[in-house]
């Protein structure tokens, strides 16, 4: 299901971009792989629609990271980025958990700078997530 990523020539983007512009491409690159992964399957707009809402939730990235981190799968780089991501968050939406929201905008840093950079990488380690069922 991640062959769209691994067929992306890397950008070359390196610093230009701080942490939330990361972050905000890695929200829309998790969000268009979970659409895709969702729309593999027959069903209702409206049923994929709130299956896509739920797998691209700040709980749900968090719990994501949570997986890829204690099974030691991301690299010192990959960290650095998580945290460079999650201290540039601020405290999210009202209702929302201010670490989880900060472990969220982490994840998507990390997968915005990755499909930039690295797309083969991402690719990997969404493989990884895929294989754990994506929802862990």
């Amino acid at each position: 299901m991640s062959d769209w990523i691994r067929n992306q020539s890397p950008s070359g983007l390196n610093d230009q971009l701080g942490p939330l512009q990361l972050a905000w491409i890695g929200d829309a690159v998790w969000e268009l792989h979970q659409r895709l992964r969702h729309g593999a399957r027959p069903g209702r707009s409206d049923h994929l629609h709130r299956a896509v809402v739920a797998d691209v939730r700040a709980d749900a990235q968090s719990r994501l990271l949570t997986w890829l981190e204690d099974r030691q799968l991301l690299d010192s780089q990959e960290l650095d980025l998580v945290r460079r991501g999650r201290n540039s968050a601020g405290r999210g939406p009202r209702r929302a958990d201010a670490a989880v929201y900060g472990r969220a905008t982490g994840f998507e840093t990390m997968v915005g700078w990755l499909f930039l950079n690295n797309p083969a990488r991402l690719a990997e380690l969404f493989d990884h997530l895929e294989q754990a069922g994506s929802n862990p």
